[in-house]
């Protein structure tokens, strides 16, 4: 028996379910080796080469695979249709022991039964350029992510995490929340005719032009003095436009194109979205076994198979009628920078209506698979048209301008209707009274309104991805992973208010950090060809190890750069760099840049610090709030000069609550103290400096017999040293006085 191997289980059934037992279908779940987690896992010295390791949890699914390969006649790789799969594809062959170089690869775009057995008919060897585009983008991630987030996390004092696209997208939120801060409104007056004709039918006009320019009064002074003028003009109609309009159909999704409408219509999140086309793709489980809908769900192509849309055209005419399917077929042209590898998103059966799967689909599985098939059935449908008019009046040296439009034919959108926001400002309305140029018409009033300009717009999930694609940073596979990292609760990078993307404090200073040490990672047109050289890659002729050779070189003086600060050495009057590790109570410290001249290195000073209205009593520096392992104190900002510390009340001397015995080091009072496990312990109070505890109450005194302290246990003082003859006597003491109880 021959095997398939799938990523996912859901994908193994649907595909076992009409290849009649045929063919064994087993999943990987997803890869079976990456990257290491814990480190870069970039050999840079040796050409950059990966160094992949396989996780513990996938050591299982690799034995039941090796099984399953060693009894199978012939092996198919059938990952996904993309650069990733084909990546998984390799990670396979080579974790698995199959000929990588023999024809084991099969690739099918939908999960139907003739894609699937087209696919087995045809079987390729893996694309290494394809492995290789993958690998070079997985590479330069890496490499850029684990360079600069440590070297953020250390300047800015938080935990952070940078990325070669992410930061990119961050600052264009960030960018766009900095332009509305910035914004100064601007005051300008609409200024409506409400106007009729001699058989009383009414429209509204707007004042466009003054002296033939665009026109827009600037102040209530301004427009009053042109209300005078007006009131003073005649209405004539100047011109009258008629027009049948014409509206073409959308093209069917993108992966782009449907996380904006996933969004923007459905309240989604792009990640939601993705997850949800995923199982769609794969197939759903229903009384016959698993169904897949949809075509595959990552593409930036609107092209559709000639027998897709040959099925469509039928349906739209089965449906709607003959006058809804167009008189020559819809393409649409797909965008010069888009790889094209494979369809647009469409319903793999246009007669599998949503309607007729309602009752198998989840509520959010429905609403997207409806939304991909109206979407779809749009495309290949005729246009709508409306009858339109566009009327200009003059008022003396004014110009009113209106227009309206109504339904003539409905088209595509008795199936689907675009997304369009009003604009208040057009002067746009319904149907129109019929008027003749040179009408004279009745001035019944006119209205004034003060507005303000608007500031640009927050980003939605739905808008920052068009953006993206439009600058060409990301690709399809990207957008939601982007949007992820930038809401996840351990890092938010931005918040949601009604979905606008708004950014957390943390964000301005980690892009200026960013665009200050990093000028090309954040530039938009450096990563557009960044993308584009990954791109090459898959197409063959590229040598990826150069590509990321000839980025590494001016990014790790870079890097190097952005860890040097403006502290000065007080040794050599060298700049200090940053560092992690270990120094004193203190993760991260200074260095001097003239090692090994110079060894200088001092603490820095954490970001929580909280300034008090308290003086030093020994040194007259401030004292700040900090938290030690015994909770809150006050400590002398000059440390570790001055070490110096009170309560936070600024007392000098600690609350007696918890102060039970002597320290017999340091004379000191001990506090009772609990332990993470929940026993009792005696610390001294004169901690940092005194580091004594004891498990029993300590008394201050001293053994006669071996000179070690004294502690007190049920109410008795007793030598603390077990070895000592003193102890010994008070345990068999206690032991006599239990028996005769």
């Amino acid at each position: 028996m021959d095997l398939i191997i799938v990523e996912s289980p859901h994908k193994a059934k649907t595909i076992e379910k009409f290849l009649s037992g045929d063919y064994k279908v087993e999943a990987s779940k997803g890869h079976i080796r990456d990257l290491p987690v814990n480190k870069m896992g970039i050999n840079v010295k040796k050409n950059f080469e990966p160094e992949y390791v396989i996780n513990a949890d996938k050591q299982a699914d690799i034995a039941r695979l090796k099984k399953s390969v060693q009894k199978a006649d012939t092996v198919y790789l059938a990952t996904d249709p993309d650069r990733e799969g084909e990546a998984i594809s390799w990670h396979l062959a080579e974790v698995l022991g199959i000929d990588e170089k023999k024809p084991v690869r099969i690739e099918f775009h939908e999960i139907s039964p003739k894609a699937v057995k087209n696919a087995l008919a045809n079987p390729r060897t893996i694309d290494m350029n394809l492995v290789d585009a993958q690998q070079a983008r997985r590479v330069l991630d890496r490499i850029v992510g684990y360079s600069i987030s440590p070297v953020a996390s250390l300047r800015l004092n938080e935990t952070l995490s940078a990325g070669r696209v992410q930061s990119v997208a961050l600052k264009m939120v960030v960018d766009r929340e900095r332009e509305i801060k910035a914004f100064v409104p601007q005051e300008y007056w609409l200024i409506r005719a409400i106007l009729s004709t001699d058989k009383n039918a009414v429209l509204k006009a707007l004042l466009a032009e003054k002296s033939g320019k665009k026109y827009k009064p600037a102040n209530a002074e301004e427009t009053e003095k042109v209300i005078s003028e007006l009131n003073a003009s005649d209405f004539i109609v100047k011109d009258v436009k008629r027009a049948v309009q014409k509206v073409h159909a959308p093209a069917p999704f993108t992966t782009s194109t449907m996380q904006q409408d996933g969004v923007m219509r459905l309240g989604l999140t792009s990640p939601q979205v993705m997850q949800i086309a995923q199982k769609l793709y794969e197939g759903v489980p229903t009384a016959n076994g698993n169904l897949a809908l949809i075509t595959y769900m990552r593409t930036d192509s609107v092209r559709i198979s000639s027998e897709a849309q040959n099925a469509a055209l039928n349906f739209i005419k089965e449906t709607f009628g003959e006058d809804y399917a167009p008189k020559k077929p819809n393409f649409y042209k797909t965008k010069g920078d888009a790889q094209d590898a494979h369809e647009a998103i469409r319903p793999i059966d246009i007669k599998v209506t949503p309607e007729s799967m309602k009752n198998v689909l989840d509520r959010n599985q429905y609403r997207l698979y409806k939304l991909i098939y109206d979407r779809f059935l749009a495309s290949q449908m005729a246009e709508a048209q409306y009858d339109a008019v566009n009327v200009d009046i003059e008022a003396g040296e004014y110009l009113f301008r209106t227009s309206g439009k109504v339904e003539k034919f409905a088209g595509y959108t008795r199936a689907y209707k675009m997304n369009s926001e009003p604009d208040e400002d057009s002067g746009e309305s319904g149907l129109l009274p019929d008027v003749t140029e040179g009408e004279k018409l009745n001035k019944e009033r006119i209205e004034k309104e003060q507005k303000f300009t608007k500031p640009p717009t927050r980003y939605t999930e739905a808008t920052l991805i068009k953006a993206m694609e439009a600058e060409g940073i990301g690709r399809p596979s990207t957008y939601a992973t982007i949007m992820g990292k930038l809401s996840d609760k351990k890092r938010a990078y931005v918040t949601k208010e009604k979905n606008y993307l708004i950014p957390t404090e943390i964000s301005y200073p980690l892009i200026d950090f960013l665009c200050k040490y990093f000028p090309d990672i954040m530039d938009l047109k450096f990563t557009r060809r960044m993308e584009t050289a990954l791109d090459d890659i898959g197409e063959g002729g590229k040598d990826w190890h150069k590509l990321i050779a000839d980025f590494y070189r001016p990014f790790e003086n870079q890097v190097k750069h952005s860890t040097v600060t403006d502290v000065i050495c007080d040794k050599c009057g060298a700049p200090m760099e940053i560092r992690s590790g270990k120094f004193g109570k203190f993760g991260n410290y200074y260095a001097c840049t003239n090692y090994p001249a110079c060894h200088n290195i001092k603490p820095v000073t954490p970001k929580t610090v909280i300034p008090t209205q308290y003086i030093c009593d020994k040194c007259g520096g401030v004292m700040v709030e900090r938290e030690g392992k015994y909770g809150k104190f006050l400590a002398c900002l000059n440390y570790p000069k001055c070490k110096n510390t009170r309560n936070l009340d600024g007392t000098s001397e600690r609350k007696q609550d918890n102060f039970d015995g002597v320290c017999p080091e340091c004379g000191k009072p001990t506090r009772k103290m609990t332990s993470k496990t929940g026993k009792t312990f005696y610390g001294c109070t004169g901690y940092p400096d005194c580091k004594f505890m004891s498990w029993d109450k300590p008394t201050g005194k001293k053994c006669p017999v071996c000179g070690s302290y004294t502690v007190e246990v049920n109410g008795k003082e007793r030598c603390s040293n077990r070895k000592c003859t003193e102890y010994e006597k008070a345990v068999k003491s206690e032991k006599t006085e239990k028996t005769d109880k």
